[in-house]
């Protein structure tokens, strides 16, 4: 694969990625539409924007010809998920939304053991993400995903991952999905008294006992001499000076009782499938882990005991032995969400090379697919109810 040009509003941003793709000027863009005009020079468009530009750079790129990869969630609407993927229908393009969890050696390996038939007919899942205490803080309360109405709830943001492993294991034929959440504590009626007044970490007397102190999350790591995630998120330029000042005046300074965050911290969805399989799924962002996913599936000649990384327990109800199969190791360079960065590149790039869609795991049928039931067990949290998927198609005139 080559990279043949890029486009990005950060001046910094684009330099860096010129360097180290050695982009010629011309190719360099300080905006999507001045990438858009230019004459088609690639295969394919990675687009990695912020969530609410997915809709309109995905149905554009697609009309110019290009196959996508397209960071999730596909769209912050319901509506957008299905301008997506019908531009991608209307092209003859293929579409991978980075549901990521589909490509890890270590879901892999579970969707191998389920297809074996080792489990018997599988009749239920559990599966837990936890964010991760200053994840959250950082993403969802302080960051880009914060707020609805710049982005979109965290279901989707957030877990849209999770939904779409279920589908993955389980297929996509969930019928029903109920849900509950809300914000449990990032909000002002639990601001510490002792933290009274302050509105930044930088000027607040309770800094030092708050687990979620920008100086803990962002200045300390920088003293130490990280420059990778979280900080570098914070500022272009990673020194001390720099991060100091972005506490001071920028948006991930700010204490996260006093923030205008407004999406769920804790939250829990049930989804019914055909012949009474069932599947629960909990996200909760006061976590020691960072998305180590859990999860737990059940079937009917045994069970399956996943840790979120390396060991993936299979007990036997007929001998009461269990098997432990330790999915290939990931290197450290490639290791992003479990392998699952490199895995959906490797496959997107051998599927455009190759036409191949069938080299993908997912696809625009299935990421909408999962988007409905995502977007439909938000409107069951909101309203207290257990929502119809067919119904809510129809309601909704999602097309395939």
């Amino acid at each position: 694969m080559q990279v043949v040009a890029i486009a990005d509003p950060s001046k910094a941003r684009v330099e860096k990625l010129q360097s180290a793709h050695n982009i010629p000027d011309e190719q360099c863009h300080s905006s999507w539409e001045s990438l858009l005009e230019a004459p088609k020079i690639a295969d394919a468009a990675l687009i990695c924007t912020i969530d609410s530009l997915h809709e309109e750079l995905a149905v554009a790129f697609a009309n110019r010809g290009y196959h996508i990869l397209l960071e999730k969630p596909m769209s912050t609407d319901l509506a957008g998920c299905q301008a997506v993927y019908s531009a991608v229908k209307r092209n003859g393009v293929m579409l991978a939304v980075c549901h990521v969890l589909r490509y890890t050696p270590y879901n892999r390996k579970i969707k191998q053991i389920i297809e074996s038939g080792v489990l018997g007919s599988v009749v239920g899942i559990q599966h837990t993400e936890p964010v991760g205490h200053y994840h959250f803080a950082h993403s969802y309360v302080r960051g880009n995903w914060r707020n609805e109405a710049e982005s979109s709830f965290s279901l989707m943001t957030k877990s849209c991952h999770d939904i779409d492993i279920i589908m993955y294991f389980l297929g996509n034929d969930c019928k029903r999905v109920s849900s509950f959440g809300g914000i449990s504590h990032f909000k002002p009626e639990k601001k510490p008294l002792a933290a009274a007044g302050a509105v930044r970490c930088m000027d607040c007397a309770y800094e030092a006992q708050c687990p979620y102190s920008a100086k803990k999350i962002y200045l300390k790591p920088a003293e130490l001499g990280h420059k990778k995630w979280p900080v570098d998120v914070i500022t272009d330029v990673v020194d001390i000076e720099s991060v100091a000042e972005a506490l001071r005046s920028g948006p991930y300074g700010r204490c996260v009782y006093e923030c205008d965050n407004d999406v769920c911290d804790n939250q829990v969805v049930n989804m019914e499938f055909d012949d009474c399989r069932y599947a629960s799924f909990s996200m909760v962002a006061f976590t020691k882990e960072i998305c180590v996913r859990k999860t737990r599936i059940f079937g009917t000649l045994g069970e399956l005991i996943g840790d979120g990384n390396m060991s993936i327990e299979v007990y036997d109800f007929l001998s009461q032995k269990s098997t432990f199969h330790h999915p290939e190791p990931v290197s450290v360079h490639l290791g992003g969400h479990g392998g699952g960065d490199m895995g959906i590149i490797e496959a997107f790039v051998n599927a455009v090379a190759t036409r191949d869609p069938t080299l993908l795991p997912s696809n625009a049928l299935t990421s909408l697919d999962a988007s409905v039931v995502v977007f439909a067990a938000e409107e069951a949290r909101r309203r207290g109810v257990v929502v119809d998927l067919d119904e809510y198609r129809r309601q909704n005139e999602v097309e395939y």
